[in-house]
């Protein structure tokens, strides 16, 4: 291989894999905030122990944790449209991304409200609050300080695993890659550049985490 013509290629290929580098961090920002929600929703349900629903809520994580992400993407764009139920390539993605990433931040919800000291619902409820009240006031927040380095990491996670929607036409990163490749026959600099972007991306939110954990912590030292 000829290494000459590099600088050049890279400079060519750069702003279609940056282009498609802004899709990855919607797909991930996006699924994170409507997995957030689901994994909430799930994590407060399977704790409340509402009968039918708390069962509902367990079979999902199970489902969702048991099966590879790429079949769920195949199932969502590909099985269900044979039912008569549709979506785009990028809603696909972002729905199936989000109800997997939901799944796992319901456990790490779940495991960091159940990390709050017992004690903590037990003054709250002496001081008159409900039990919606303490979570909102007074567990949630402490919750969420030991929450946010497994948010964040699952955060991280997800910007890898939004390569996977390429499969389903989403112009992310690595679909970006390969239709370069496809033009130029020139696999190993763009593969090798575009594992540099997903480098530099899940390194900066890594220092975001970081920044926010401290913040966190100094906050709840006060």
């Amino acid at each position: 291989m000829d290494f000459s013509g590099v600088p050049q290629l890279l400079r060519d290929a750069l702003p279609l894999m940056l282009t498609g580098a802004g899709w990855t961090l919607l797909l991930a920002v996006a699924s994170v905030f409507f997995g957030a929600i689901i994994g909430t929703l799930v994590a407060i349900t399977r704790l409340a122990r509402v009968p039918g629903l708390s069962r509902f809520a367990a079979l999902y994580v199970s489902c969702m944790r048991g099966t590879p992400l790429l079949v769920q993407l195949f199932v969502i764009y590909f099985g269900l449209p044979s039912i008569g139920i549709q979506f785009e390539p990028i809603t696909a993605g972002i729905l199936g991304l989000s109800l997997n990433v939901g799944a796992y931040l319901s456990e790490t919800i779940r495991g960091a409200i159940n990390g709050v000291a017992h004690g903590q619902w037990d003054a709250s409820r002496s001081l008159g609050l409900t039990q919606a009240q303490t979570l909102r006031y007074v567990v949630g927040p402490q919750a969420l300080r030991l929450a946010v380095p497994s948010l964040s990491n699952s955060l991280i996670s997800l910007i890898k695993d939004t390569s996977l929607v390429s499969v389903i036409a989403v112009s992310e990163l690595m679909l970006a890659t390969k239709e370069v490749i496809a033009t130029t026959f020139q696999p190993f600099p763009l593969y090798l550049a575009a594992a540099a972007i997903y480098w530099a991306m899940s390194a900066s939110f890594e220092a975001l985490q970081k920044k926010l954990e401290t913040r966190l912590n100094r906050s709840y030292l006060r």
